[in-house]
């Protein structure tokens, strides 16, 4: 067996992707495959050759040059049992993935690597080294690994401004270790959920504009117990921002172009349509929910910014208001 080192660079890229939010056998074929193709030099092995190897092989092959590659001085393998003992707490993994997470990486060695500016991910796998409670260090580092819950969101929207009014009322995501995933629509949000379902132990918060009650219906029969469901109860998100909040954003935004007042909100039309108008009137760019909501995150700043419905999904995303809908649920 003859190989070439992983570089620096390559030696993060590895433990990076090992430790993301994705399904255990997913990210660590991936993983051993690019170590194998790309500094395995004899053998060689083609990705498709790859595919139908023994995991046994594949894990010895790409275990045995990462650990050249950071040049080990012994281990114990706590991180490597930390670290199987997470994955199995938030995935459901078969016997492939007990195998591959039954390697002896060396990860004690490879923590030298890892600095300062690392991804959160990174930081909480240097965290492993330390003999605390994950969930304390999470806490109180806001590493947002260990993940406990998952948010399941329409679009970018929610993404951008549901950790940011959360953090104002004193939920933290990364604290409490929230992983939000924007699925890109509310059809969308059927099928992902249907895939974590199939992957995951761990909780699942679903966010859905209105108009998705036909999507609640196709979710129902698959809505686990751990599992929860907010509709909104008018329009979309965008919908539950205060006006004050829109107002506040586009005057300290656009006032050279473009200056409103809540008047200006109180068509009968979703407020994202209202902004595109308003934008067009203006001969600004095109308005775009994603840049607009970047700017309203900017500008969260006072209680009457977050709106009382914003405030509910909060409190039920964290577990202190349980209640939901009935008829979502029944």
């Amino acid at each position: 067996m003859k190989y070439k080192r992983l570089t620096k660079e390559q030696i993060i890229i590895s433990l990076d992707r090992l430790t993301r939010f994705k399904p255990t056998k997913e990210k660590y074929l991936r993983v051993f495959f690019d170590i194998i193709t790309g500094n395995l030099t004899e053998p060689r092995y083609k990705r498709t050759q790859l595919e139908s190897m023994d995991c046994e092989e594949i894990k010895n092959y790409a275990q045995e040059i990462f650990n050249a590659s950071v040049e080990p001085s012994g281990t114990d393998y706590v991180i490597n049992k930390k670290i199987k003992e997470y994955e199995n707490s938030v995935y459901i993994n078969d016997t492939t993935s007990q195998i591959l997470l039954d390697n002896k990486i060396n990860y004690t060695s490879a923590l030298k690597y890892i600095d300062v500016n690392a991804p959160v991910n990174l930081k909480w796998l240097k965290s492993l080294a330390e003999n605390n409670d994950p969930t304390l260090m999470r806490e109180e580092h806001f590493l947002k690994y260990p993940i406990e819950k998952v948010l399941l969101v329409e679009g970018l929207t929610e993404e951008i401004l549901l950790p940011a009014f959360s953090k104002f009322l004193g939920y933290d995501f990364y604290q409490k270790g929230i992983q939000i995933i924007p699925a890109g629509g509310k059809n969308q949000v059927v099928k992902m959920y249907y895939k974590l379902t199939q992957e995951i132990k761990i909780p699942i918060f679903v966010v859905l504009d209105k108009d998705a009650e036909d999507n609640i219906a196709q979710i129902k029969p698959r809505l686990r117990d751990s599992d929860k469901i907010h509709l909104v109860s008018s329009g979309e998100f965008e919908d539950l921002l205060p006006n004050s909040l829109i107002v506040k954003t586009v005057n300290s935004h656009f006032k050279n172009f473009l200056t409103i007042t809540e008047d200006d909100l109180a068509e009968e039309m979703p407020n994202a349509k209202i902004l595109e108008n308003l934008f067009k009137t203006k001969g600004l760019h095109e308005f775009k929910k994603a840049d607009f909501a970047k700017l309203v995150r900017e500008n969260i700043q006072e209680p009457t910014d977050i709106s009382p419905e914003i405030s509910q999904i909060v409190a039920e995303i964290s577990g202190t208001n349980k209640t939901v809908d009935s008829k979502l649920c029944s």
